[in-house]
């Protein structure tokens, strides 16, 4: 379970900086303007209405993401269908989009399908290469510090998307402090996912927002 560096993680997370500002008007009315959406990513995603898409990015939720059938084919026959697995990563970025857009860090209306300017990666893996067959049925058990600390930055998240709702409807931007952390607790919860819930790796997440 060691730790390396988590530049070269096999799921990466980012997302532009709006350097042109954001949206007063929008930032304003965002509660209103999510509703559509949130809707359709609910009929995607398993969690349904009773949890946020953002909780998805965040806190690693596995709301639409297939796990317990690729759970089983690791376990059994050592394979991940290529589109279990494209279902799973384009399942994870639409959550992220919508996610993104609820805490603010874009104004553009989360597309269903398009990158727009939020960029996940994630690393197809080798499963008779790469994973182990029997370590998914622990990792739940071995991420719950992640989840802990994770629920922690969680709240500290919340508040500091009110900070930047303030900010945004006075000056136009996002604090840049603000941004990379908020952007890197998204990063955090997303490496857990892949490590916990898609199964794309076996390396432990690193207790890191970078």
């Amino acid at each position: 379970m060691a730790v390396r560096d988590a530049s070269d993680y096999p799921l990466r997370y980012s997302i532009d900086y709006p350097e042109e500002g954001l949206s007063r008007l929008t930032t304003a009315f965002r509660l209103i303007w999510l509703i559509p959406i949130v809707i359709i990513v609910s009929l995607v995603s398993t969690g349904g209405f009773g949890r946020p898409p953002v909780f998805a990015a965040f806190l690693g939720g596995t709301g639409g993401v297939l796990f317990l059938a690729p759970l089983l084919m690791i376990l059994f026959r050592q394979k991940y269908p290529r589109w279990w697995f494209d279902w799973n990563v384009e399942v994870l970025r639409f959550q992220s989009r919508v996610g993104a857009y609820m805490v603010l860090l874009t104004d553009r209306y989360p597309s269903t399908d398009e990158e727009q300017a939020i960029h996940i990666e994630v690393d197809y893996p080798d499963v008779e290469r790469d994973l182990n067959r029997w370590l998914p049925l622990v990792k739940w058990l071995l991420v719950i510090p992640h989840f802990i600390v994770l629920i922690l930055l969680g709240v500290v998240v919340m508040f500091a998307v009110i900070g930047a709702w303030f900010a945004i409807l006075f000056t136009g931007h996002y604090p840049r402090g603000l941004f990379n952390f908020v952007v890197g607790v998204g990063r955090w919860g997303l490496r857990v996912q892949g490590y916990a819930a898609l199964l794309v790796t076996n390396r432990y997440p690193p207790f890191s927002l970078q």
